[in-house]
């Protein structure tokens, strides 16, 4: 008999990650595909629904060889969270995809911020432009063609699930996507009609909630005939890949820290986020818009690719020789920046070296994980899980360490999120399936008794 695996695709801010994961829990195969989303215009951030069909079929024909002689028995999907496309009966888009970095819809927020005191706290969640509901808001004043033909109002995830799968109801998300719309009452567990009426937009549009591991149609796929599961949020995927009891941070376009066991409660435009995850309970996440996309920014400007920014890092002292970086490029949602901050180099000398620029923008970026985390309700204890490319170097998890003052735990694989997405395949094809090998890079412990930087 074939080897059966399942395939993950997270479908990301800049590029798609797929896994094949077989029955022993082994990640076999990984690919991906790159694109950046599109900026029109200043503070816009969109993308072509095709180019992320597209970034998967690219990723399946790399995959191809790997998977040869293999049953693939289901594909889960993983998403950015947030964001707002609108599409037809078929499934088809009808505008560009809005995503979780736009700011147009920063007028319409005046919207939520006027709803009763009480329908505004159940929402439980800060008040950010790029969630969906803002988004739809925008779309509602500016493409009302558009929204009188749409079928349904999605996120990103669940815009490639409707076109992979056509022929079935387009109008389908999950728990830890709708719970991160600013559209859904978390006291309640459900939408919250207060809020979509802010949103200006008909109930009809409001997509079905669904569990996470539900078949929601099958995909005919280079590797065959597939069927596709609901999936979930990036986010709700990396911990349910990690298995993480305790905190997690996940460092990529973004940077999320993840605390478990959160119980929903009223809070009005609190400093974190509150979200479902895939068991049916509930995580706190404080995030950062700047992550490794102001590490990116920082290779363009000093002239470095990826590799040479952590290596130039490392060859400076602690400190930065006094230099400090704001990664806070594009804003912030709230908690450790506001909005209108922006980011800076401060401290510079005239013996100031581009080793010291490079060293400061890595301590920057992980101050900023540090005060996020303190952001957290309760107390984080045990090991914290390192999840993302920006957690690849070992400067950076020496820093994390130093600055969570915790060990911390790097899982090596290319997307944590991709993982959990080919877990809740698992689930859905009804398929057996070893616990996920998570081989890790090795624990990393605070440094004692030396300065490493940066200061927590």
């Amino acid at each position: 008999m074939p080897r059966e695996v399942v395939l993950g695709a997270d479908v990301g801010t800049s590029g798609l990650k797929l896994v094949a994961v077989d029955t022993d829990g082994a990640v076999v195969a990984e690919a991906e595909s790159g694109y950046e989303p599109d900026r029109p215009r200043p503070g816009w951030a969109q993308s072509d629904v095709g180019s992320w069909i597209r970034a998967l079929d690219g990723a399946l024909d790399r995959l191809g060889a790997e998977l040869s002689g293999r049953r693939v028995r289901a594909l889960g999907l993983s998403g950015q969270m947030h964001g707002a496309v609108l599409v037809d009966e078929g499934g088809r888009a009808l505008t560009p995809a809005l995503l979780w970095p736009d700011e147009r819809a920063d007028a319409e927020l005046e919207r939520w911020r006027a709803l009763p005191p009480a329908d505004r706290a159940a929402l439980g969640n800060p008040l950010a432009a790029g969630m969906t509901g803002p988004l739809a808001a925008w779309l509602a004043a500016h493409e009302p063609a558009a929204l009188d033909r749409a079928a349904a109002l999605l996120l990103p995830k669940d815009a490639v699930r409707a076109v992979l799968v056509p022929g079935t109801a387009p109008g389908i998300t999950d728990r830890t996507d709708a719970s991160a719309t600013l559209l859904w009452d978390v006291v309640r567990d459900g939408w919250s009609p207060a809020a979509v009426a802010a949103a200006g937009i008909p109930d009809r549009l409001l997509p079905a909630v669904r569990p996470s591991a539900e078949v929601a149609g099958t995909a005919r796929l280079a590797v065959g005939d597939v069927p596709v599961v609901v999936g979930g949020a990036d986010t709700a995927l990396a911990l349910l890949a990690a298995g993480a009891a305790g905190d997690q941070v996940n460092l990529g376009t973004g940077a999320q820290v993840l605390r478990p066991r959160w119980t929903p409660a009223p809070a009005d435009d609190p400093p974190v986020h509150g979200y479902a995850d895939t068991e049916g309970g509930w995580y706190a996440m404080a995030a950062l818009r700047n992550g490794g996309s102001a590490w990116a920014w920082v290779c363009r400007v000093l002239g470095l690719d990826w590799d040479e920014l952590f290596a130039s890092a490392g060859s400076a002292p602690p400190g930065a020789g006094g230099v400090t970086f704001r990664p806070f490029l594009a804003g912030e949602r709230g908690g450790v920046a506001g909005p209108a901050d922006r980011g800076a180099w401060t401290g510079l000398r005239p013996d100031t070296t581009r080793a010291d620029l490079a060293r400061a923008a890595v301590e920057g970026v992980v101050s900023a994980v540090g005060a996020a985390a303190r952001l957290l309700p309760g107390e984080g204890s045990g090991p914290v899980v390192l999840t993302g490319g920006g957690a690849r170097p070992d400067l950076v998890r020496q820093l994390l360490a130093d600055v969570l003052g915790r060990p911390v735990r790097f899982l090596p694989v290319r997307s944590a999120s991709a993982v959990g997405a080919a877990l809740l395949a698992a689930r859905g094809a009804g398929l057996p399936i070893g616990e996920w090998n998570q081989a890790s890079a090795g624990t990393v412990d605070p440094t004692e008794g030396r300065d490493t930087g940066p200061p927590g």
